[in-house]
């Protein structure tokens, strides 16, 4: 058996090294998490759902990413890109986003098992939409708007609302999906957006007007984040973690991106 390199990490460890680092029971927590980063997870990703269900207790919510960035325009696909011969049956026949079906892509195996804990409740944005578990889950994921991926209209702004804070853990400020809120802040064009979903009438092919969103730069606007702000940081099992305040970080990422991007 090849098994990945430690530390070895349980419920129980995991529970006690979260607390550690400073959560605590009753908050609201969006958590973007890399399982690999951890070690050797006994239980895998189920664990650290129920680890940070256990630290949160039975007033707090748990909130995760469940994006599904391939319902969208082939045109635009470059990882891998497919051939424009195909791009037509594409936008056909993509299957529309169902909350309750609708795999996660590119977010982790966390994500994943948020998304189909019993008692899971989901945005509904084909493409942005978000998990969340606890008691003001159904409050925070509902309202989310097909042309506001990751604006006012979105989770992340609800998340703002009820003092909200963020855990990376064992993920980079690449995967903070909380600086993207700020940029639906600092004025810009809009760019279409095409996606399929289901409406009343069926499966529907459907372009929207929205903010572009790009994380290129955000390794370096979250470097001058924990550089000007407080950023609780630790280890849980083997994964560096960042702990902060949601709000401060998209209050800090307004300033920051009028001041560096053109």
């Amino acid at each position: 058996m090849n098994l990945q390199a430690g530390p070895l990490c349980t419920r129980a460890s995991l529970a006690a090294e979260l607390r550690g680092l400073g959560l605590r029971p009753g908050e609201t927590l969006l958590v973007h998490s890399s399982l690999s980063s951890l070690g050797w997870v006994c239980g895998g990703a189920a664990t650290v759902v129920t680890a940070l269900l256990d630290v949160l207790g039975d007033a707090g919510t748990l909130v995760v990413p469940t994006h599904s960035g391939d319902n969208s325009d082939p045109a635009q696909w470059a990882n891998p890109p497919v051939p424009e011969a195909w791009w037509a049956d594409i936008r056909a026949t993509m299957p529309p986003f169902d909350a309750r079906t609708t795999p996660t892509r590119g977010m982790g195996a966390v994500p994943e098992a948020v998304r189909t804990w019993p008692g899971a409740v989901r945005s509904g944005h084909p493409q942005t939409s978000f998990a969340a578990l606890g008691p003001r889950a159904a409050t925070l994921t509902d309202g989310h708007a097909p042309d506001c991926r990751l604006g006012e209209r979105s989770p992340l702004a609800r998340l703002e609302e009820a003092g909200a804070r963020i855990l990376l853990l064992g993920a980079g400020f690449d995967s903070c999906t909380a600086f993207h809120l700020a940029e639906y802040r600092v004025p810009g064009p809009l760019e279409d957006n095409s996606f399929a979903l289901l409406t009343t009438q069926g499966r529907r092919w459907t372009t929207v007007r929205d903010t572009p969103v790009s994380s290129d730069d955000f390794e370096d606007l979250g470097a001058a984040f924990q550089k000007d702000r407080p950023v609780v940081r630790g280890r849980v099992g083997g994964a560096e973690a960042r702990l902060f305040d949601l709000a401060e970080a998209v209050a800090y990422a307004e300033g920051w991106l009028a001041a560096h991007r053109p």
